[in-house]
């Protein structure tokens, strides 16, 4: 199973989904905006990426937060912290390749994406998948109810 993770409006996370269709590629998607960020996922992030290469500071809501906030991102557990509370800080989208095992990734990169889509491990994990491109499945992972948003 392919876990996106980001947020619907952001242009990134859109191409990002949309070349996963176009591939047709079986995803789930996981909104932050309507179902905030999983902490689990996050550390495990952090830990495989470093917290520096995770926390946005390019984008616009780091640029907002007042410079008390900025300067509490001094360490792994501040800036985890800050994501938590500001899901948009977080660079996106992360995609959880096969899961929360096999390969993960942050940004948009069809280079990459398609050198790990063409994984025959991969494509196993994507024969039973479903895809959340409609809307009744946006926002939550496979295998639960509609509006559900827990891992």
């Amino acid at each position: 199973m392919i876990i996106l993770y980001g947020i619907a409006n952001c242009d990134t996370v859109r191409k990002a989904r949309a070349w996963l269709t176009g591939q047709t590629i079986n995803h789930d998607f996981y909104d932050f905006k309507k179902c905030g960020v999983p902490a689990d996922r996050l550390l495990a992030w952090i830990n495989a990426f470093g917290s520096e290469k995770l926390l946005n500071r390019q984008g616009s809501t780091w640029r907002k937060l007042e410079a008390a906030a900025q300067s509490t991102a001094d360490s792994v557990s501040s800036m985890q912290a800050l994501m938590l509370a500001n899901p948009s800080l977080i660079r996106r989208p992360v995609v959880e390749w096969g899961g929360t095992g096999l390969q993960i990734t942050i940004g948009f990169d069809v280079q990459r994406w398609s050198q790990i889509t063409s994984d025959p491990a991969l494509q196993v994990l994507n024969d039973g998948g479903g895809n959340s491109n409609t809307s009744s499945n946006a926002g939550r992972v496979a295998g639960l109810p509609a509006g559900s948003c827990k891992l």
